[in-house]
């Protein structure tokens, strides 16, 4: 409600400005070429995310997320250790944490909500050191290859939209090392 009110007083506000200095046709172009923009865009970003997702699709039906996921389990154990047993909250963090790596930011919030909603059931009412963790590894968001980001470059007209994956990388590793960090020591600290 609150974001409604504060877009709706900044559209106002340019339309006013735009009529009261005399540029309103070049405030009704800007508005009808930001729309057609934002239509392209979503155009563009729904074509990549459709891929992934079909991607993210085979994987499961092959059996190649179960794999992934037995390859991440022994990792996600330490991250997890209250849910270490729990095979359902496994493959939901596993899913969740494949998602990230592919930089599928869509696809990955309903596989952590699902997530989280498998940890919350054993503390209900509680955030666990676990649920935690969850909400850390989200933020950060471990990525290899920045689909997304990828994709939006694309649309933009870059050349190589790949070319950012050094600092994906860097900016990756540094974020999920500070976060994983915070949360252990934070568990300890407020027990």
């Amino acid at each position: 409600m609150a974001m409604s009110l504060i877009w709706t007083v900044m559209v106002g506000a340019a339309i006013l400005c735009g009529l009261a200095t005399g540029n309103g046709p070049a405030v009704a172009k800007g508005a009808l070429d930001g729309a057609a923009a934002g239509v392209e865009l979503c155009l563009s970003m729904m074509g990549v995310l459709c891929l992934w997702m079909g991607v993210m699709e085979v994987m499961e039906r092959s059996g190649l997320a179960a794999g992934l996921s037995r390859l991440l389990r022994p990792a996600l154990r330490r991250l997890y250790p209250d849910f270490a047993r729990d095979k359902k909250v496994m493959d939901a963090v596993s899913a969740n944490l494949s998602a990230n790596l592919l930089g599928l930011g869509n696809a990955a919030t309903p596989l952590g909500l699902e997530a989280s909603r498998l940890m919350a059931e054993r503390t209900p009412g509680v955030a666990s050191d676990g649920l935690c963790m969850l909400v850390v590894m989200n933020t950060a968001s471990l990525q290899l290859i920045p689909t997304t980001v990828a994709s939006l470059r694309a649309a933009a007209g870059s050349a190589n939209p790949f070319d950012i994956l050094p600092a994906v990388w860097l900016a990756s590793v540094i974020s999920i090392t500070v976060g994983i960090t915070a949360a252990k020591l934070l568990s300890r600290v407020w027990r």
